[in-house]
């Protein structure tokens, strides 16, 4: 498939700028661009704190580009159900006999443009391993992952390298590791070991 040489921007200007001034009003440092591609999945990564939402989610604005991310259902009832429709939500019913990583693929194979962000942490908890979910999606989906990263030590977010699921896992989680090595989450002690 042909990829455009850029992708088109899909938050306002304005919106954008305001974006940018608190970011850097914060010491926030925005790094990388948008790849030329009209879907990917971005990897979030380390997930330590309810703030790197926020920090995710303001990225975004700066780089003009609506990111989509996946919820419990139950998150999207009344009154906040469309605050956070509108903040790019998508509810998963997890008792559907669809799991949470067919549903995402659909939703690629439904829409033109679509970037899927998931935290392979899966909680602000540290773990022993990701979760491997974000590399089916992509896979399943034949669509590219791009790393996507908060260092608080750096006071630094953005998106880093374009990584084409092989299909060897393993492989391609070296290359994943390889990134994230030296990249600092908020609370340090509760970033979760990068293995499968």
């Amino acid at each position: 498939m042909t990829q455009p040489a850029s992708r088109p921007p899909e938050v306002n200007i304005i919106l954008s700028t305001l974006a940018r001034l608190l970011f850097r009003l914060f010491g926030w440092q925005p790094q990388g661009s948008v790849p030329p591609l009209a879907q990917f999945v971005v990897v979030a990564a380390p997930h330590t704190s309810n703030w790197d939402g926020l920090i995710v989610i303001m990225m975004s604005l700066v780089l003009r580009v609506k990111l989509r991310w996946m919820g419990k259902h139950t998150l999207f009832r009344p009154p906040f159900g469309f605050i956070l429709r509108a903040l790019g939500g998508i509810p998963i019913n997890r008792s559907a006999s669809h799991n949470a990583v067919q549903q995402a693929v659909q939703s690629f194979r439904d829409h033109k443009n679509w970037v899927l962000v998931v935290a392979p942490e899966g909680t602000r908890s540290k773990t022993t391993r990701w979760k491997t979910g974000f590399y089916h999606i992509a896979l399943g989906a034949g669509v590219p992952l791009v790393l996507g990263f908060v260092d608080y030590r750096r006071k630094s977010a953005g998106l880093g390298p374009v990584i084409e699921p092989t299909g060897d896992i393993e492989a391609d989680m070296a290359a994943i590791r390889a990134f994230y090595t030296g990249i600092i989450g908020r609370h340090p002690e509760k970033m979760s070991d990068i293995n499968l």
